[in-house]
């Protein structure tokens, strides 16, 4: 079989292809630029990307809709399972995109399995917190509310066996890591890790003084502490028998991206 890998160089897409090319399957490693083009906005790049597959990772970046006429066309050309990475609590958080995204695949009509994950570990090394890393200060005002960051490669092992195994059909799943962290706490562990001082501010005061702090994103961020602190689940260990990677081996690992 053939797997189309949507976002493939993006944290999530490009471990789900190394992922299934490690067990001899065949991918469609598919991004904006590249080899095998996919663009949202572009439907003429769909045909192409969907052709000879059997299923399909699907992703589109922040801000980017999954297009209803992409999952219609993949059906119509056989595709038989696809996998959604979403976020968890979209309802409580009103991510209205991504809601609409898993009303869609779960109307495809075709084998489904929506992954929801929380905040990326990755995000501290690869995505838009690491400049804040590097320069030994990170804002977010999300005062101590404990999250359950969870790596990027347990996020694609749990896709992978959607894609590859039987009994995911109409399941969604929440995927944490394995225990709840404040970021003043994943800070610490980063120093510990760098032998850097990072220190962490999680007020909105200091968070609407940062340059692009908008008042619409410092609501986003307040909207989320109703939620209280996150409970990590067991998803990682159920779905692939393994345990789920633990923040301090994630930084053991990511030190030399912020030294």
């Amino acid at each position: 079989m053939t797997v189309l890998v949507l976002g493939s160089t993006g944290s999530t897409g490009r471990r789900v292809a190394d992922q299934l090319r490690s067990r001899d399957i065949a991918v469609r490693a598919a991004s904006r630029s590249g080899p095998d083009v996919f663009d949202w906005s572009r439907p003429d790049t769909w045909a192409a990307a969907l052709d000879g597959v059997r299923a399909v990772y699907v992703m589109a970046p922040d801000g980017v809709p999954v297009d209803p006429a992409f999952i219609t066309q993949a059906a119509e050309t056989g595709i038989e399972r696809l996998v959604l990475l979403s976020t968890m609590h979209p309802e409580e958080i009103g991510d209205d995109r991504l809601l609409a995204a898993e009303t869609t695949i779960r109307n495809s009509g075709l084998e489904w399995t929506v992954v929801r994950a929380h905040w990326f570990n990755q995000n501290f090394d690869e995505g838009f917190f690491l400049p804040a890393i590097q320069a030994g200060r990170l804002v977010v005002p999300l005062a101590d509310q404990r999250q359950a960051f969870v790596d990027a490669a347990d996020i694609a092992a749990v896709a992978v066996e959607a894609l590859l195994g039987d009994g995911h059909h109409a399941q969604t799943y929440e995927v944490t890591g394995p225990d709840p962290l404040t970021f003043a706490e994943a800070c610490a562990i980063i120093s510990a890790a760098t032998g850097r001082d990072i220190q962490y501010d999680g007020t909105p005061e200091a968070y609407l003084a940062t340059p692009g702090a908008t008042q619409e994103t410092l609501d986003f961020f307040l909207n989320q502490l109703h939620l209280g602190d996150a409970v990590p689940t067991n998803t990682v260990q159920h779905v692939t028998g393994r345990p789920a990677i633990p923040f301090p081996t994630y930084a053991k690992a990511a030190a030399p991206a912020w030294t």
